[in-house]
């Protein structure tokens, strides 16, 4: 996340710079895991290649971040999906332009809720 080539490209992809860092997520629940594999399933992303011979392509499913307490304070950002080989199936890694965890106050094991978007 901090290779610049990477910077730019989240940047014109996504019309922000990211925090240098992804909050990592996992679904709790059985049908929030079958919402993720259906987004991954159902669109395609955005695709973000690899630039002069950089480690993987990955995809980007846009999202809006939100406490399940507080549907109104939401942050725009992304899920990250690198396209590597037995990548974890229910791993979440989120991207937004300000560091997730101080934004929302939370700890590991706290819930966030994603509104998948286009």
């Amino acid at each position: 996340m901090a290779l610049d080539w990477v910077q730019e490209a989240l940047q014109k992809s996504l019309g922000f710079s990211p925090f240098p860092a992804t909050l990592n997520l996992r679904p709790k629940a059985r049908e929030d895991a079958q919402v993720w594999e259906a987004v991954q399933n159902e669109s395609g992303g955005v695709p973000l290649p690899p630039v002069n011979g950089g480690f993987c392509s990955a995809r980007l499913y846009r999202v809006h971040i939100h406490r399940p307490a507080d549907s109104s304070d939401k942050v725009n950002g992304a899920v990250l999906l690198p396209d590597v080989r037995d990548y974890p199936k229910d791993k979440i890694e989120i991207i937004a332009p300000m560091r997730l965890k101080e934004t929302f106050g939370v700890e590991d094991g706290d819930q966030l809720t994603l509104e998948f978007g286009n």
